[in-house]
C-alpha cells in the first residue's frame, strides 16, 4: 500500500514548509520540500492536501478509557474512535479501571482488548499500590509506558500514602508519573467547608478544597523524592502558578530527569467559569484562577512545561449532573483538544509549531517513544491532516465519546481535522472511519 500527500503545508520540527509525504504500508518512506505537481507514484494513492496543514499525530500521554469495568461511561473502541477524529493517533492510557491494572496479567489483559478494538496506537500504565511492589519491579520498560502513582485521592486500592512505599517505586528503574494533590490538606479543606454549607457546597468551592496548597505540597513532595532517588519523574496535569518553580527549562528535554505535563482544560478554562460550567469542569486537580492560568501559559511558552495532553475521563451526563459532592470529577476531551489548541493559534496565543512541539515531539522525547511523535523517513506515518479555516460548532451529534457530551458543546471551533493516519492507514477521512485497520502497542527505547 503506497499513499503519497501532495502538496500540504508541513509542520515539523520547529518549521512550517511546503511539501509532499510518502507512505509506503506503515513507514514515511520519504518526505520531499517544495511543490510536487509532477510527482508520481506507481500505483499509489495521492490524497491533495492542497491549503491544509499536516502534522505529526498526536500522542496523549494521559487518558481513561475506562475499559475494562466501567464501560458504561465509555471504552476503548468508543474513545479511541473519538481520539482518532481528533489527532490523537497513540494514546497512553490510564490503571483505575476494575479491576485496577495493578498487576501484570491485569495489564495485559487491556493490551490484548486494545488489540482487538482500538483505532489508534496503545500503551497502559501500571498502577502502584502501598503493596504492590514486587509487581511493578516485573514491568518491561521497553513496552510499557510507565507507572502511574497516584499521590492524592483516588479511587480503590490506587492512593499510594506509606512513605516507605512511595521510597520504594521512586527507586525503580522505570518512568514513574504522578498525580499530585495532598490528601490531607484536600480532607481538612472539605471539612471547612462543610462546616459552612453542608452537604450542599457549590461546584465553584472546588478549587478551594482542591487548592493550590495541596497541589504544591504533593508536587514538591514528588520532586524531592526524585531527586534524592534519581527517578525519572513525570509529574502529571499540573494547575498551579506555585508549582512552576518546580520546573526548569535550563535542560535540553531528552536530559530532563523531572518532565511536566499541563492540561488543555487547565489552559482553556478558569474558576470563573465554574459559574456557567458547573460540575462539567470539575477536575482533579481542580481548574484554578486566571493568574494560574496564565502562569501555565507562560511556563508552556518557556519551556518549563512539557507536554499537553487531555486527562480525557468521560463519565456519564447523569453521573456529572449530581451535586457537588456527588458527582464525579473529569471529562471527555481527546476529539477536541488538538482543534482547542489551534484555537489559541488563532487568538495569537501559540503557534503551530509550538503545538506540534508541545502535542507531538514531547511525548515522543518524554517517553522515548520508538518512531513515531515526527515526520520523518523511517518513522511510522502517524499523521493528520487539517483545515485551519472550517468553522463548525460542537453538539451532541459529533460528539463521539460514549458519554455524549463534551465541555465544549455550543463551541465554535475555527479548525477542522480532515484525516488522520495511523500507522499508514487513513483510519479517518472527512468524517468516514475504517474499522478494518486496529493500532499497534507503542514501544519504547529504553531499558
Amino acid at each position: 500500500m503506497r499513499t503519497i500527500i501532495k502538496n500540504a503545508t508541513i509542520v515539523n520540527e520547529g518549521r512550517t514548509f511546503k511539501g509532499s509525504v510518502v507512505i509506503e504500508n506503515n513507514l514515511i518512506e520519504k518526505v520531499i520540500e517544495g511543490t510536487a505537481e509532477n510527482l508520481k507514484v506507481e500505483d499509489a494513492e495521492i490524497i491533495n492536501a492542497e491549503g491544509k496543514y499536516l502534522f505529526p499525530g498526536v500522542i496523549d500521554d494521559q487518558v481513561h478509557f475506562r475499559e475494562p469495568g466501567l464501560t458504561h461511561k465509555g471504552d476503548i473502541y468508543s474513545e479511541s474512535k473519538a481520539a482518532v477524529a481528533g489527532g490523537i493517533t497513540s494514546f497512553m492510557e490510564m490503571p483505575n479501571t476494575v479491576p485496577n491494572a495493578t498487576t501484570i496479567d491485569i495489564l495485559e489483559e487491556k493490551y490484548k482488548i486494545a488489540s482487538e478494538k482500538s483505532f489508534g496506537n496503545y500503551s497502559f500504565y501500571m498502577g502502584a499500590t502501598n503493596d504492590n511492589i514486587d509487581e511493578l519491579r516485573k514491568i518491561d520498560n521497553s513496552n510499557v509506558c510507565g507507572i502511574k502513582t497516584f499521590m492524592g485521592s483516588s479511587t480503590g486500592n490506587m492512593l499510594v500514602d506509606k512513605l516507605e512505599s512511595l521510597q520504594q517505586i521512586f527507586a525503580l528503574n522505570s518512568l514513574i508519573a504522578v498525580h499530585c494533590e495532598d490528601e490531607n490538606t484536600i480532607k481538612e479543606n472539605l471539612r471547612k467547608q462543610k462546616e459552612i454549607y453542608g452537604e450542599n457546597i457549590p461546584v465553584s468551592m472546588h478549587p478551594v478544597i482542591r487548592n493550590a496548597e495541596a497541589c504544591m505540597k504533593s508536587s514538591s513532595f514528588a520532586v524531592e523524592l526524585a531527586k534524592q532517588n534519581n527517578t525519572r519523574l513525570h509529574i502529571l496535569h499540573l494547575s498551579t502558578a506555585d508549582e512552576m518553580d518546580l520546573l526548569t527549562n535550563t535542560i535540553p528535554l531528552a536530559e530532563k530527569k523531572i518532565t511536566s505535563e499541563v492540561c488543555v482544560h487547565h489552559l482553556w478554562f478558569s474558576d470563573e467559569d465554574y459559574n456557567e460550567k458547573g460540575v462539567l469542569i470539575k477536575w482533579n486537580p481542580a481548574i484554578k484562577s486566571a493568574n494560574d492560568r496564565a502562569a501555565l501559559w507562560e511556563a508552556l511558552d518557556n519551556g518549563k512545561l512539557d507536554i499537553v495532553a487531555t486527562d480525557h475521563a468521560p463519565h456519564t451526563i447523569e453521573e456529572k449532573n449530581k451535586t457537588y459532592l456527588n458527582a464525579p470529577s473529569g471529562g471527555p476531551l481527546v476529539q477536541h483538544s488538538l482543534i482547542a489548541m489551534l484555537e489559541f493559534f488563532h487568538q495569537g496565543k501559540i503557534s503551530p509549531e509550538n503545538i506540534v512541539n508541545k502535542m507531538c515531539h514531547a511525548p515522543a522525547v518524554c517517553f522515548k517513544v520508538s518512531k513515531r511523535g515526527f515526520i520523518r523517513p523511517g518513522y511510522y506515518a502517524d499523521l493528520v491532516l487539517v483545515d485551519l479555516n472550517s468553522p463548525w460548532k460542537v453538539n451532541k451529534s459529533n460528539i463521539l465519546s460514549k458519554c455524549k457530551w463534551s465541555p465544549f458543546e455550543g463551541t465554535i471551533f475555527q479548525s477542522q481535522i480532515t484525516h488522520t493516519f495511523v500507522n499508514g492507514y487513513p483510519v479517518y477521512r472527512n468524517g468516514i472511519f475504517d474499522e478494518t485497520q486496529k493500532g499497534m502497542r507503542l514501544q519504547f527505547e529504553r531499558e
